[in-house]
């Protein structure tokens, strides 16, 4: 991967376009992860010797595309890590599924419980060690050979996305783990981090930071 432009960058912050199937983080995969080539590309942009500093502040699903926001000072990392616990930050996502939703738009809430395996439990009632989830979605578009919907998410948990959609029948395609009919190349899945909503942790501002769509995302 190589980064030809950031999609923000200021002296506080820098938000990145993830491709499909690049690790946020170094994890047992061994590829090289989104975190290290931005590192990279601060030190030889900047010209800065030594070490580059750089707060991580979430993460993507490895078969996930779409924004990864970073902050390049300890002050900005702290802050924003703030708005990320606090779920002040607005997150908008854009899914592919199969089938439409029984209804065109609505509020999922469920209950979430990470599991050895790496997979979520969805509950449709309060359940010892599930989370309450909370996501809204509307559909974009819809097309004999699928749908895509756009969500909000109001709670930030382990593969929710993923495992709420599934669970009321609609799994996102290519998202085998959870019941996709289906895999799609290089083991990506139809979920894209598309756009989010932050107070800028030095000035106050709102920002609105937006992704690209990939040129092969199913069904536009």
């Amino acid at each position: 991967m190589k980064i030809d432009a950031p999609i923000f960058l200021d002296n506080h912050l820098i938000a990145i376009y993830k491709p499909f199937g690049i690790p946020v983080q170094p994890d047992k995969s061994n590829k090289t992860s989104l975190l290290e080539i931005t590192k990279d590309w601060i030190k030889h942009k900047f010209n800065k010797p030594g070490n580059v500093f750089l707060g991580l502040l979430h993460r993507l699903d490895q078969p996930v595309a779409g924004i990864v926001l970073f902050a390049r000072t300890t002050k900005a990392a702290s802050r924003l890590s703030a708005q990320f616990r606090e779920n002040t930050i607005k997150k908008y996502y854009q899914a592919s599924v199969l089938s439409q939703p029984d209804k065109p738009e609505g509020v999922l809430i469920h209950y979430l419980r990470k599991e050895k395996s790496l997979k979520a439990t969805v509950f449709p009632r309060e359940t010892e060690g599930a989370k309450r989830a909370e996501l809204s979605y509307r559909t974009l578009k819809s097309t004999s050979s699928g749908n895509v919907l756009e969500i909000q998410l109001k709670t930030g948990r382990f593969h929710q996305i993923r495992s709420q959609l599934a669970f009321i029948g609609n799994p996102i395609i290519g998202d085998v783990k959870y019941g996709a009919p289906f895999p799609l190349p290089e083991k990506k899945i139809g979920l894209i981090a598309h756009k989010m909503i932050f107070k800028h942790p030095i000035t106050k501002e709102s920002i609105e930071v937006q992704s690209p769509i990939p040129h092969d995302w199913p069904f536009w």
